[in-house]
């Protein structure tokens, strides 16, 4: 019996993969492993809608190149991802200014506006709309919300 160098433990001469870590322990079984993750990811990347790039605003090469997250990359355009960084700094600096004000009602409107504008609620909205929200729409909600909360907290 031989141990698996990852985590100890006995197992089989011919084993292809550690039975309790599940580390591959040939060469053959490590590059059928790396397909396998490979594989996923581009499903994962594919049902995401990361690679859909009419409703991301990407441009939609879909090359498929043999780096998944590099190729997801690129299909971003620097607008596209100057527009999500954008919108990560406006969602998560709003939340932040909804959560010091929480007891006031504007706070709410402001938490609303802040997660409504965040991208991966694009994504989240997704699977039950059939399509994510185009971002102006995301925009749109995010202002109206922000709006609301500003309206508020100089009302009352």
């Amino acid at each position: 019996m031989k141990s698996c160098p990852r985590c100890e433990a006995s197992i089989d001469e011919s084993a292809r993969f550690c039975v309790e870590c599940g580390a591959p322990q040939t060469e053959a079984a490590a590059e059928e492993l790396d397909e396998y993750v490979q594989e996923q990811a581009e499903t994962v990347v594919a049902e995401s809608g990361m690679s859909d790039g009419q409703n991301d605003g990407g441009d939609g090469n879909g090359d498929g190149g043999s780096n998944v997250f590099s190729a997801a990359a690129e299909e971003l355009s620097d607008r596209e991802q100057l527009w999500r960084r954008g919108c990560y700094a406006a969602g998560y600096g709003t939340v932040v200014v909804a959560l010091t004000m929480v007891p006031a009602i504007e706070a709410w409107f402001l938490l609303l506006g802040g997660i409504a504008i965040l991208p991966p609620i694009r994504r989240l909205t997704a699977e039950p709309l059939g399509s994510p929200l185009k971002r102006e729409v995301m925009a749109g909600l995010y202002g109206v919300f922000v709006l609301i909360g500003i309206v508020l907290f100089a009302v009352l």
